[in-house]
């Protein structure tokens, strides 16, 4: 019989990026945890949400979980079929018309202290240590669209000066978009990690710690973060139901293709009432 009674890591961020999502927004999203939390999003949290792809798919509803924004799965029950330079137009017109409800999902190898993240290499350009698939959409809709970052919270991760920007996040702070010829009030909004949720200081646009996950702390994250970061607003956050775990698990991602389910006693965190 299924243990619906505790959850994984990456249920715990899956759960936390669909809490995030709100009814009435046009949310941006890949494969992975993206789509889970959205998907969960739409099913719990926010049902007059509407999930669009790059591949030019609107108002998506999978009925199975695509492996990838290509995936012929996601035009099941979608409420249109465009191609990619329509779904541009379509992120273009949103930032025209000075929308807010537009919403994206990114992540990278690196972040800095202002939401500017690295997809493209570790070290040196022209003589990296690592190289990545780069930018794809992603610089694109980090310019014209409010994102939400996703990351694996480690100190490598979690830098002072990223080694290419790759996504431009504040810039170097307050009027950071503008003098490099972006829009201002386009941005990220928040950060989600394994460990928990940052967002950046309206005033200073700089990362702050929001919230942490009932399995880790303060400490932890502050152990785990390259940089300085304030922690005076950071609150514990809610811990997934078991209503929603199953939900997860018997219909969002019922193949595991992207949360595997944790073997008894193990890699799991028990719910508390």
């Amino acid at each position: 019989m299924s243990d619906y009674t505790n959850y994984t890591k990456q249920e715990m961020q899956a759960v936390t990026i669909g809490r995030q999502i709100k009814d009435g927004q046009v949310v941006i999203v890949g494969t992975g945890l993206p789509l889970i939390g959205a998907a969960l999003a739409k099913s719990v949290y926010a049902p007059g949400c509407n999930l669009i792809v790059e591949s030019g798919l609107m108002d998506c509803a999978p009925i199975e979980v695509p492996r990838s924004v290509g995936d012929c799965r996601f035009m099941a029950h979608c409420g249109s079929q465009w191609t990619n330079t329509r779904f541009v137009g379509f992120e273009a017109n949103e930032w025209l018309h000075d929308s807010n409800r537009l919403i994206a999902f990114i992540g990278g190898a690196q972040i800095d202290p202002y939401g500017n993240v690295n997809s493209t290499c570790i070290g040196d350009y022209h003589n990296p240590k690592t190289r990545f698939t780069g930018s794809g959409g992603a610089n694109g809709i980090a310019t014209f669209s409010n994102t939400i970052i996703m990351m694996q919270h480690q100190k490598r991760r979690f830098i002072e000066k990223i080694d290419y920007l790759t996504s431009p996040g504040w810039m170097d702070g307050p009027g950071g978009r503008e003098r490099a010829g972006l829009p201002g009030n386009r941005g990220p909004q928040m950060v989600v990690t394994d460990l928990g949720v940052m967002k950046f200081d309206e005033e200073t646009k700089r990362m702050y710690l929001a919230g942490y996950y009932p399995f880790s702390s303060v400490e932890e994250i502050v152990e785990s973060t390259g940089f300085e970061i304030d922690v005076t607003k950071a609150v514990e956050l809610e811990a997934p139901t078991p209503e929603v775990i199953k939900l997860i698990r018997e219909v969002i991602d019922p193949g595991q293709a992207f949360i595997k389910v944790p073997k008894p006693n193990k890699e799991a965190i028990q719910i508390t009432a």
